[in-house]
């Protein structure tokens, strides 16, 4: 595989700006194949904490080796669509997406290994993106190393379709976009954050579903894919999602709501977002293809109970 380093990140660390390159490859497998010298950089070795100048060529010449240190498990799966290069899943909310430390087993991937045997020998499992854990919906997989390579060039390129939904707490005037740097938190690391310097663009369209009392329901495209960006994005911009722990703030109830609503905003203990339309081009035929999962009853019991309170008439937080 071979790749161009990107003017704009010169100055950085040669992993970091890999890991972003090949995305499909863990950042320890990266580390491990440049002090190997699989991966060179205008033909010659270099060590992970190189500092790049921009426009250098990177090659990886390495054979990916099975992912044996990941067990497979018999978890369900939801499986929308599948043939001899991809799966596309519907995740539940509660899933893990991939193994790391506290959640060593009882993910999608143990449960792709299991499922189809053969994606032990394809890096992470074919997994090409991914979606926070309490997030439901769409995400594809590859069953082969051609199809993983040609669906990474795919989200570089920007030619996903990726359509959310999400409740808001606030009531949205009018939908719009979002076009803001994301990157690390300045000082919670399991944070995501706003930042003018040091962040990656990051780009989120939404518009207005529907509008209630005090929350508003949005359909948002994403153009990028950085880590949380939905729910960094939104609450940016004083929208946070309905559940939200890590951004959401306080808890914020419509004045005069009756009980059920009530209870049901202090027992939802999830982000509000649900991967709900997904599009690519088969990583084979090209085939344009496109797949809709329906809102988890979660959320569609929220949006019932949010509009009969609309019912009651104007109001504000509490």
């Amino acid at each position: 595989m071979t790749a161009a380093i990107p003017l704009a990140d010169s100055g950085r660390r040669l992993d970091q700006v890999l890991g972003e390159l090949f995305p499909e490859f863990s950042r320890a497998r990266l580390q491990r194949w440049l002090k190997e010298g699989k991966i060179t950089l205008d033909g010659r070795n270099q060590q992970p904490k190189y500092k790049v100048n921009g426009g250098e060529q990177v090659v990886l010449d390495a054979e990916a080796e099975a992912e044996g240190e990941w067990q497979a498990q018999a978890i369900p799966l939801e499986v929308v669509y599948e043939d001899e290069s991809i799966l596309v899943i519907n995740k539940p909310a509660g899933l893990v997406v991939h193994p790391a430390a506290g959640n060593r087993d009882g993910t999608l991937l143990n449960a792709l290994l299991h499922h189809a045997p053969e994606l032990a020998q394809v890096p992470r499992a074919g997994i090409v993106h991914r979606l926070d854990k309490d997030t439901t919906g769409l995400l594809v997989v590859a069953r082969t190393l051609a199809a993983q390579a040609e669906l990474v060039r795919q989200l570089q390129a920007r030619a996903f379709t990726r359509e959310y939904d999400a409740v808001a707490c606030g009531v949205m005037v009018a939908g719009g976009s979002v076009n803001e740097p994301i990157g690390r938190h300045p000082v919670d690391r399991k944070r995501m954050a706003v930042r003018g310097q040091g962040g990656k663009e990051a780009i989120t369209h939404y518009r207005v579903e529907r509008r209630f009392r005090a929350h508003t329901h949005v359909k948002v495209r994403l153009e990028t894919g950085r880590t949380h960006q939905i729910r960094v994005h939104l609450a940016h911009i004083r929208y946070p999602l309905v559940g939200d722990a890590v951004y959401g703030g306080r808890l914020r109830l419509p004045s005069g709501a009756e009980e059920a609503l009530v209870a049901l905003l202090r027992g939802f203990h999830r982000q509000a977002l649900h991967a709900a339309l997904l599009g690519l081009h088969h990583p084979v035929s090209g085939e344009w293809l496109q797949w809709q999962a329906p809102l988890p009853d979660d959320m569609q019991q929220l949006l019932s109970a949010l509009a009969e309170d609309q019912k009651h008439g104007a109001g504000e937080f509490r």
